[in-house]
């Protein structure tokens, strides 16, 4: 069975850093893309970054030039360097990653349950 594990969320000032990491649990195929969107109460889910397995990356609109997306596809890893923290980046961080099951014949998207991060004024 397939978990992502994240880790890395707390509570930061304002102008601060986090690093977010999110590993994969058990055995996947390969890997197509992972990432991160977040999510506060009463709003939709929103992109803050992906990367494919290639190296490209995709940055929600309101994190670009702040936060940088990185992975290790041998470790099954994703990493979010979070810098120049605002209160509107506080919510609920979810890892995801569009992974290749059962020797490719599988396809689908997998999510994490979310790590809480708090940007305090």
């Amino acid at each position: 069975q397939v978990q992502l594990v994240e880790s890395g969320g707390g509570l930061v000032q304002v102008g601060g850093s986090l690093r977010l990491s999110c590993v994969v649990a058990g055995s996947i195929f390969s890997i197509n893309d992972m990432g991160w969107h977040r999510q506060t109460p009463g709003k939709q889910r929103e992109l803050v970054a992906q990367v494919t397995s290639g190296g490209s990356t995709n940055y929600g609109d309101s994190v670009k030039g702040r936060f940088t997306i990185s992975a290790d596809n041998a470790k099954k890893t994703v990493y979010l360097q979070m810098n120049s923290l605002k209160p509107e980046d506080t919510a609920v961080y979810y890892c995801n990653g569009d992974f290749n099951t059962d020797w490719g014949r599988e396809r689908r998207r997998y999510w994490g349950p979310g790590t809480q991060v708090t940007v305090s004024s």
